[in-house]
């Protein structure tokens, strides 16, 4: 599934952002006609370039604008603009300095990845999971990174963390967290 029917396809020429409804993802930077929204091209080269996951991994999903930078993913076609009031999951923040990729994002594409992987102990994981910032070891890129777990045999992605200065800062957002550390 391609972002064919992106907003330079859909006779459309409004060339706003509109924080009410959701459009399509341009494919290119030649189909673009809201500045600084970013293309399907971009955002797959994105999610391959810092996580390793392969472009194919997203071919039944079209993206979406909603607002000012919130990207959704939706496994699925519809027409562009769409006025509801969601559509999919809440997959990447892209309007700042660093894109962001979301916990649902990194749980749902996460186990595809084979960069920027952090894979916790148990009790580095509990912490991470509360929300908690800790000081790790880490030889990789700085930056957001998909922090997992060996859960049942698998590793099984849990969120999003942002390493800096040898910290990893837990992005779990608030009303997600959970404290599984033992006494």
């Amino acid at each position: 599934m391609t972002d064919d029917d992106s907003e330079a396809d859909s006779g459309t020429t409004d060339a706003q952002n509109r924080s009410h409804r959701f459009d399509r993802l341009p494919e290119t930077d030649e189909k673009r006609r809201v500045e600084g929204r970013p293309t399907r091209a971009a955002v797959l080269d994105w999610w391959e370039e810092r996580f390793g996951v392969p472009p194919e991994t997203f071919a039944d999903h079209t993206f979406w604008e909603h607002g000012s930078g919130k990207i959704w993913a939706f496994a699925g076609e519809t027409p562009t603009p769409v006025e509801i009031e969601s559509l999919g999951l809440v997959f990447l923040r892209t309007r700042r300095e660093h894109w962001k990729p979301t916990l649902e994002a990194v749980q749902r594409f996460g186990g595809h990845a084979t960069r920027n992987v952090l894979d916790l102990s148990r009790q580095a994981a509990a912490t991470f999971l509360a929300g908690d910032d800790q000081e790790l070891d880490w030889d990789g890129d700085w930056g957001y990174l998909l922090v997992t777990n060996e859960i049942a045999g698998d590793r099984e992605p849990l969120g999003v963390g942002l390493y800096v200065h040898g910290e990893l800062r837990s992005q779990v957002p608030k009303g997600r967290r959970r404290d599984f550390r033992e006494e």
